[in-house]
């Protein structure tokens, strides 16, 4: 079968791998869709087990069902979770899944770039999910992002009237946009340094879109009538983010920490305002199955607008073109490998 190889963000290659062969209790999926994350393109991140196939939001059809596997059969159209939990730990029974040792080192096989992959035992169990009629491949993409957006949100406890600030208006600040207007949150602004992203976020359902450089305190207290925002949601891994959040954030609000820093990335903390003002400081990283069920649920209804989020849609020979697409991060919001053309 033919892969994606990454080598690194500017090396991405059409190889040959064996199709894999699955064992009695796992499946064969054949993917028709798999969208490029942007933590793909985290070289700091990927280098670190190159060469590898990668692509993890991934929806496809089951082409192979070993003989001891009774829920799924031939032909279902299916979501495929790369990681997933074991339930079991203290981390899943206090509701913290995407903590879980099982969900950090579990994976299908090679990887969503691929014209196959070989869903292990354990993702069979926890982490296939069958695709409503409603929903397309394509649409199958961002159940896997939109898992880890909700998740988020959830734990920040938006409610609805709430006052957001989307630091970063890539494809997670949009899902955040979008997925914010759907909850009943007001005075959504959407800040970038990219003015073709910022028109996606106005039409996505952010309220104002403003360059990060303008993003001071006065200016959001002038759209806010006077207040600073209650949620700040952190979709650019740059220090420069974070602090921009810190002086972004009203007193008794939340920072919602979504994008990570590079290991060895620190910056001074105004601790005293921290403490002072009453801020929390909120991490999320990963979808846990829960977020996954209601993700597809939002799709399914069309609650979000992510089919006019999709910007390019690529054949597996042109995944490298995909990848500085989105490095480049200009006129590009949703690409799409379709690892059968």
């Amino acid at each position: 079968m033919r892969v994606a190889m990454y080598y690194h963000n500017r090396d991405v290659r059409l190889e040959e791998l064996p199709t894999p062969r699955i064992g009695p209790g796992e499946l064969l999926v054949k993917v028709f869709a798999s969208g490029i994350c942007g933590s793909d393109v985290m070289e700091w991140y990927r280098m670190k087990k190159a060469p590898r196939v990668l692509g993890h939001e991934i929806a496809g059809e089951i082409v192979e069902v070993g003989k001891e596997i009774k829920d799924y059969k031939m032909g279902d159209r299916v979501f495929v979770s790369h990681h997933v939990p074991c339930n079991t730990c203290q981390y899943c029974l206090n509701g913290f899944h995407t903590l879980c040792d099982t969900l950090r080192t579990t994976n299908f096989d090679p990887g969503g770039f691929a014209q196959y992959i070989r869903v292990p035992q354990i993702n069979v169990d926890r982490g296939v999910f069958l695709l409503p009629d409603e929903i397309s491949f394509e649409e199958g993409v961002f159940i896997e992002p939109l898992a880890c957006v909700i998740r988020g949100q959830r734990l920040a406890r938006l409610k609805p009237g709430q006052r957001v600030l989307v630091i970063g208006s890539g494809i997670s600040g949009l899902l955040q946009i979008a997925l914010a207007r759907a909850s009943g949150a007001s005075g959504i602004i959407a800040s970038d340094i990219d003015e073709y992203r910022l028109k996606a976020a106005k039409r996505f359902g952010a309220d104002e879109a403003i360059l990060a450089k303008d993003a001071d305190p006065s200016t959001l207290r002038e759209i806010n009538q006077g207040r600073l925002s209650d949620l700040v949601i952190v979709c650019a891994g740059a220090i420069s983010a974070y602090i921009q959040a810190l002086k972004s954030v009203d007193r008794g609000g939340t920072v919602l920490c979504f994008a990570p820093l590079e290991p060895g990335l620190n910056f001074v903390f105004p601790f005293f305002e921290f403490w002072n003002d009453g801020i929390t400081l909120l991490s999320t990283y990963g979808g846990s199955p829960f977020d996954i069920t209601t993700a597809i649920e939002l799709i399914r209804t069309q609650r979000l607008p992510i089919r006019e989020m999709i910007t390019h849609r690529l054949p597996l020979a042109k995944t490298g073109l995909g990848f500085q697409l989105v490095i480049e991060a200009k006129e590009s919001i949703k690409v799409i490998i379709q690892p059968q053309r």
